[in-house]
């Protein structure tokens, strides 16, 4: 009875999650059309930002328990999830979308960089220090100033909204009530899958590599499907760059200034080196042409199920 009880309130969880990022993808576009954004940008600054917020909860929480390495592994899963899973998914239901902003290209290899320094920091210090935790959120910082810098470049804008003034008060509430459907949502789907997995007893791997960073990133795949199915790409492709600059950045930032982040060397370099592949590998997708078709997407996909498996012989490797 527990289970079906468990299994009720997941499905749930997930429509709320459906049905809320659909209106957050329609408060969005209203916004940007009345303030004149990009695509990318409003993507990164407004969308990033908020669907990452669920890793931020479970970084400072993780911190406030003196158990960071449970946020350091959750940031490398929902990195490598973003870049896989959930930008091929929808490139898959798409079949294809093409890419029209040169800016994206260049910001694909910014991610790059950003997601690598981390990673620097980690092997240079054997931790991420409070003094790591400022460098990482100066750059998040310093990037949110670049991009703003920037925003001229970004050459696809919403068409301007022919509506009362009123009514961008009601898109407004509007986003910021979808936002936290949307967080809570992503939060009640973890604890239900939790739930799950042990009244079926399966293996703890199970929960960190597929609940735990998955169902954080579950905010940034419907956003993802919503914006890329309603023909908005690039804010997709600027959701999922900027996920993963917020994750490496803001995300462990704060969690390290709260208390030093250490984890599993074995692990941590291994997963932490196929992220950066993953990485370079969609940088290298989307400067390769102006389309990203159906192949790249199955092998974004193929990546996911890939380190899934490599992750599960790891850590029988490592004893964990």
């Amino acid at each position: 009875m527990v289970l079906l009880f468990n299994f009720l309130w997941f499905f749930a969880s997930i429509l709320v999650l459906i049905i809320s990022g659909y209106y957050l993808v329609k408060s969005m576009k209203k916004l940007c059309g009345y303030l004149k954004i990009s695509e990318f940008l409003s993507g990164f600054i407004i969308l990033a930002i908020g669907t990452s917020i669920p890793e931020l909860f479970v970084g400072i929480s993780s911190a406030l328990n003196k158990s960071t390495s449970i946020s350091l592994g959750n940031v490398i899963g929902a990195n490598i999830a973003d870049i896989t899973f959930v930008i091929g998914i929808p490139i898959l239901l798409v079949r294809g979308f093409k890419i029209k902003s040169r800016e994206t290209v260049k910001d694909s290899f910014i991610m790059v960089i950003i997601a690598s320094l981390p990673l620097t920091l980690m092997i240079i210090g054997n931790q991420l220090s409070k003094i790591d935790g400022i460098i990482l959120i100066t750059v998040f910082f310093s990037y949110i100033y670049y991009l703003w810098m920037q925003r001229g470049v970004f050459t696809r804008h919403y068409e301007e909204n022919k509506f009362k003034r009123y009514l961008i008060i009601v898109y407004t509430l509007l986003f910021l009530i979808t936002i936290f459907f949307v967080i809570k949502s992503a939060d009640y789907a973890v604890k239900y899958a939790i739930s799950i997995s042990e009244e079926l007893d399966l293996p703890k791997i199970l929960i960190g590599l597929f609940l735990v960073a998955i169902g954080t990133t579950i905010p940034e795949l419907i956003v993802g499907i919503n914006t890329i199915i309603r023909g908005y790409s690039e804010m997709g492709i600027g959701n999922v760059i900027g996920s993963v600059v917020v994750n490496s950045t803001l995300i462990l930032g704060v969690t390290s200034l709260i208390y030093p982040i250490t984890a599993n060397f074995l692990l941590f370099i291994t997963s932490g080196i196929y992220m950066l592949i993953v990485c370079f590998i969609f940088a290298t997708f989307i400067a390769s042409g102006n389309r990203l078709d159906w192949r790249e997407g199955v092998s974004l996909v193929l990546l996911y199920i890939f380190f899934v498996i490599f992750e599960f012989y790891i850590e029988l490797f490592a004893g964990a």
